[in-house]
């Protein structure tokens, strides 16, 4: 769908909808760095989109990582801010989107930490220029400060009975990305009561139906085919 922004750009939003009755969402840390598409052909997997930040060049996860109960290796996010940044928290079949501190301290089954939170109970709560979990501050940790001007987006978000997840173009005049608010107010248009943000830039990628829908692009404009290497992944699979 092509989204008109507030000063007349626009930009191409690629929506996957999942049935929460027809699809089981877990998280996957992927044994070494590769495009979501090229994974999701070699591993069969249909329904997949760009999971959490990672550091390069060494490609380690950053912020906190479950995996059936289990802590993985990872980067923590800064202090304070690790213990306050959004999270997705899947366990007995339930899949929640919180911030950090709203969960046990040794969560049982998957919990991928990213953020920030976009949408709570149906509201956008994020701003332009807001930073509540600390991105704007602790930029270092990043390739740049993501609070700030559009975007090539990804994100993850409960509707109703469905889960959607998302990603907008970006970086060129016809896809002027999103910012962090754009992309929550087109949220809530959809439908949506919760939504975090993930990661984005080149490495912003969603599989549906064995397709990478977005079109990931370099800081200049020029596609990445397959876009970035990832390191963590949420997948959809049927049950």
């Amino acid at each position: 769908m092509c989204v008109t922004l507030g000063d007349g750009a626009s930009t191409a939003l690629h929506v996957a909808s999942y049935e929460r009755s027809a699809f089981r969402p877990r998280v996957v840390l992927l044994e070494r760095p590769a495009p979501l598409v090229r994974w999701c052909e070699r591993h069969g997997v249909p329904n997949a989109v760009v999971g959490g930040f990672f550091l390069r060049p060494q490609y380690a996860p950053l912020g906190q990582l479950w995996i059936g109960g289990e802590l993985q290796a990872s980067v923590p996010f800064d202090a304070p801010w690790g213990d306050v940044r959004a999270c997705v928290h899947i366990a007995d079949d339930a899949l929640r989107i919180v911030r950090r501190d709203q969960l046990v301290s040794e969560p049982a089954g998957d919990l991928l930490q990213a953020g920030p939170l976009l949408v709570r109970d149906g509201r956008a709560v994020i701003g332009d220029g807001a930073d509540a979990e600390g991105f704007s501050a602790a930029a270092h940790q990043f390739d740049s400060d993501i609070t700030q001007g559009r975007y090539p987006r990804a994100a993850l978000a409960i509707a109703g009975e469905r889960l959607l997840a998302v990603a907008c173009d970006g970086r060129t005049r016809r896809d002027a990305g999103m910012t962090l608010g754009e992309l929550a107010d087109a949220l809530v248009e959809l439908g949506v009561t919760e939504a975090i943000n993930l990661d984005g830039g080149g490495s912003a990628s969603l599989v549906h139906d064995g397709r990478l829908r977005n079109r990931p692009r370099e800081a200049h404009g020029v596609d990445l085919l397959d876009g970035r290497p990832v390191m963590t992944v949420v997948v959809f699979e049927r049950r």
